[in-house]
């Protein structure tokens, strides 16, 4: 055996003789045989200068060397980790404390979502949810809204950017759009889900908000339905005395059309301050769906008739909580949102 194979089992020796008690040993071991500069690399270079006949067996034996070395590394390395994990189980204390959890709180915005959902879903209400970035046509004209309408100046709309035919929705109607043409009556559904509308953000309003619209469309549907429906919503909202009143108001997609107040009284000051002195807050607007809707939708308005209602969550999150500014309700902090964690 010449020198050149001599040195190899020179370096087999001190691998496996190399003294490794520590994770500082083991990464000295690393260095110098597994490192960038190991004293193996070298023997790499050597083979060149080897006579042919050996090149073959020599390159072989340097390549084993290497994997002595990797082994060894890795055994010594899973017996040295288990050893610590050992003593560090050893070594734990069992009657110390343990660390606490702070306890997680539910949005106010989603307190009052759940709580909506919850009272419609009780009376037969289906929970129908769809995309955030919408058509013109399932946001605006199906809903009797065509382009030249003056309507549609009551939404200043956040179009796509190089694009006149997608959007951010401004009202969840859009998701009646999509049931109303995919589903045949009976409909009896709430469209729950976030909305966009190009507003100067203050303590009253926000360029994002909620909504929950609510639609029922079937056989012989009256206004009577309508007004019944929201005054067991009133009840469950804000208690079995709550009083509301219906005035005629103004939408594209619902005639007659109507705003819903409810009665909060004067007796405090913050239902005075609420109620502008009036006593009545106004909540939801409502209707029933115009018969031309329901002809963009695909639905015979001599058989059906149907009402539609729709009501900003934060607003119900506002009064319920006497938040006195909804850009507390996007801002994240954390001083605001904990006072939450105990609210059912």
């Amino acid at each position: 055996m010449n020198f050149s194979f001599e040195n190899l089992e020179e370096i087999f020796k001190q691998i496996n003789a190399y003294e490794i008690k520590s994770s500082d040993d083991l990464e000295q071991f690393r260095i110098k045989f597994l490192g960038t500069k190991n004293v193996i690399k070298p023997l790499f270079g050597a083979i060149k200068d080897i006579p042919n006949d050996q090149k073959k067996n020599y390159g072989q034996e340097v390549n084993s060397l290497k994997s002595v070395a990797e082994t060894r590394y890795e055994e010594v390395k899973t017996h040295l980790d288990a050893t610590q994990k050992s003593k560090a189980i050893a070594d734990l204390d069992l009657t110390l404390p343990g660390e606490p959890l702070n306890m997680g709180s539910q949005h106010p915005v989603s307190i009052m979502m759940n709580k909506i959902i919850d009272i419609f879903e009780k009376i037969g209400f289906a929970v129908a949810e769809e995309r955030e970035i919408e058509d013109d046509w399932h946001n605006f004209s199906a809903m009797n809204t065509p382009e030249d309408h003056p309507a549609r100046d009551m939404q200043d709309t956040f179009y796509l950017m190089d694009s006149t035919k997608y959007l951010l929705r401004t009202h969840t109607s859009s998701v009646q759009a999509r049931v109303m043409t995919t589903q045949k009556p009976p409909i009896r559904i709430i469209a729950p889900g976030r909305v966009y509308r190009n507003e100067t953000i203050s303590a009253r309003s926000h360029c994002q908000f909620h909504q929950v619209e609510g639609l029922y469309i079937d056989e012989k549907v009256s206004f009577a339905d309508l007004k019944q429906t929201l005054l067991y919503f009133a009840k469950e909202m804000y208690g079995e005395n709550a009083k509301i009143r219906l005035r005629p108001s103004y939408f594209p997609f619902t005639e007659p059309s109507a705003e819903m107040d409810v009665w909060l009284g004067t007796e405090t000051e913050k239902t005075y301050r609420l109620t502008k002195g009036t006593g009545w807050l106004e909540i939801m607007g409502c209707g029933m769906v115009d018969p031309q809707v329901l002809v963009n939708c695909g639905i015979d308005p001599e058989k059906y008739s149907g009402y539609a209602f729709g009501m900003g969550v934060e607003r119900q999150a506002l009064t319920k909580f006497d938040i006195g500014d909804i850009r507390l309700l996007f801002e994240n902090d954390v001083r605001f949102l904990k006072q939450f964690s105990t609210v059912i």
